[in-house]
């Protein structure tokens, strides 16, 4: 085992922060190492402690709201409306009447596609959301209060699921495998503990787990794979009996998320609207994430028994769904921010919608939001 002592993360940790304080028990009792894996899920979700877990204010649009970063949904409204065409195709053609969405954030998203529901004569659909935080819940039930007789939460898997499962920007918040290759070598990165530094430090174990594809050249590489992604999908196709499941996030296909000039990996954190590369700093007080992998969701999902409907880009998906009908006629601030979500060098590119569904409901209809400009071929 190497210690590793780089500046990404070698930089002091106040030890006494709740969350640190998890962590460090969890060390003491594994020996003095940590996956990082482990680390990240205790960082972001340990109960009461962990980012997501602590009922801090996470979802706004400047920092002086207290919030940590915007998600699609703040920025315009028109990203909700235009999904909510796609669900509501989507309904239809696998003959449902449930959606079904994994961590709802402050419930925004949620409150836009009801309203659109409501609009388009779908009064009849019940929403679920699946979410372990408890803050977060209180937050969702608050906004979601007109619609409170038809809104279920949930903290575990269902049985089964028949509907529109929904997740924006859920996937890349899963904890994630860390790899390093050095010297030729590959390692799995993880967490231990410097005593007299009083902080936490990287530290490195030779490993035969591998990116899944081949990294072309010697030098040294630091990636990500992501099992835990992976097997969210495949819990999903284990339970998805009809219906349509939508993942929007940002990342790339396999042959781009390991490109040899990728070597630091897509590791990033989020506070207060600043992003950094230290996860070990301020560990519970800022967001862990990575890109997603979409060739290896994609895989996954057909491994389960799922077809990929379709796959493109934020961008070309939410043109397909409409989100610019009638802008030419709205307030200047509403045209801004709606194109915020489409073009190539804000939201439009970086994300992208995948498509997933059992055979049962993949037959006879194309998804609205990827009739042209589908992207499958490139997974």
């Amino acid at each position: 085992m190497t210690i590793a002592n780089e500046g990404d993360g070698a930089c002091a940790d106040p030890a006494q922060a709740p969350a640190a304080g998890v962590v460090r028990a969890a060390l003491h009792e594994a020996g003095g190492w940590l996956p990082f894996e482990r680390f990240m899920a205790l960082a972001l979700y340990a109960p009461g402690v962990g980012y997501y877990a602590r009922g801090a204010r996470i979802f706004g649009t400047h920092p002086h709201d207290g919030s940590d970063f915007v998600t699609a949904p703040l920025v315009s409204a028109r990203f909700g409306a235009a999904l909510t065409r796609q669900v509501a195709q989507a309904l239809q053609a696998s003959g449902t009447h449930d959606v079904w969405e994994f961590g709802a954030g402050d419930g925004t998203l949620a409150a836009q596609l009801l309203a659109g529901l409501d609009a388009a004569g779908l009064a009849h659909v019940t929403y679920h959301i699946v979410e372990v935080s408890g803050g977060l819940q209180a937050r969702q039930a608050q906004r979601l209060a007109p619609w409170r007789a038809r809104v279920h939460w949930h903290t575990h898997w269902p049985a089964a699921i028949e509907g529109v499962v929904l997740g924006n920007e859920v996937l890349d918040a899963m904890p994630v495998t860390l790899l390093h290759r050095r010297e030729g070598v590959w390692h799995e990165r993880g967490v231990a503990w410097d005593t007299p530094a009083g902080r936490f430090v990287w530290s490195d174990r030779p490993t035969d787990l591998r990116p899944p594809v081949e990294i072309d050249g010697e030098h040294d590489y630091l990636t990500e794979i992501h099992p835990q992604a992976e097997a969210f999908v495949r819990s999903l196709a284990e339970r998805l009996r009809r219906g349509v499941a939508l993942f929007i996030d940002y990342g790339f296909p396999e042959r781009e998320y390991y490109h040899p000039q990728r070597s630091q990996g897509t590791l990033m954190c989020h506070r207060a609207h600043r992003a950094d590369a230290e996860p070990l700093v301020d560990v519970g007080a800022k967001d862990i994430t990575a890109h997603v992998n979409f060739t290896g969701i994609a895989l996954a999902a057909q491994d389960a028994g799922l077809e990929v409907l379709g796959y493109t880009s934020q961008g070309r998906f939410l043109l397909n769904a409409g989100v610019l009908d009638g802008l030419d006629a709205a307030p200047l601030a509403e045209r801004v921010m709606t194109l915020k979500l489409v073009h190539e060098h804000e939201m439009g590119e970086l994300f992208k919608v995948i498509a997933l569904a059992p055979p049962a409901s993949s037959q006879g209809w194309t998804p609205l939001g990827f009739a042209t400009g589908d992207r499958t071929h490139t997974l």
